[in-house]
Formats: structure tokens, sequence, C-alpha cells
């Protein structure tokens, strides 16, 4: 029988810059990546990209003005929320 962990990557601090989500982890990387290759930043407004609230824990985060939810460990995968 197989066994996996499943480790949960936190972020601790969230933001939008000139086009660009970034993510601050607990470990202390910082990644980001384009809005644009999520089907609904990509047409975000400034304002709307911009308010970004950390959820779960740290594992989620959430775009109230635009309905979007993303994970860390599916944005560390590559899973942006493409068409």
């Amino acid at each position: 029988m197989r066994y996996s962990v499943i480790e949960s990557t936190r972020a601790t601090r969230v933001w939008a810059e000139d086009g660009w989500v970034w993510l601050h982890l607990e470990d202390g990387r910082e990644i980001r990546f384009p809005a644009a290759k999520n089907r609904r930043l990509r047409n975000a407004a400034p304002k709307q990209l911009n308010k970004i609230e950390l959820i779960c824990d740290g594992t989620g985060l959430h775009w109230p003005d635009l309905d979007e939810d993303l994970s860390v460990q599916g944005i560390l995968e590559g899973r942006l929320g493409l068409e």
C-alpha cells in the first residue's frame, strides 16, 4: 500500500503589483505569477486585483470582487485557473 504525505505550504503575505501576484511564503520564499495567466484575474481592474485575502490559514487566496479562489499549493504546481 502506498501512502502520501500532503504538506501545506502557507502564505504569510500576498499582494499584486504591475500585473503580477506575489506571495511571501512562511519558509521565506517569495514567488509570483502573472495575473494574465488566470481567466478571472486577467481583465481585473487594479483595485480589484489588489483586493486579495488570505484564507484557510494562509493556504488559499481569495479575490472577493472577482469571485476567484486559488490554493497556494496549486499555484506552486502551476495550476493558475487557466481556461
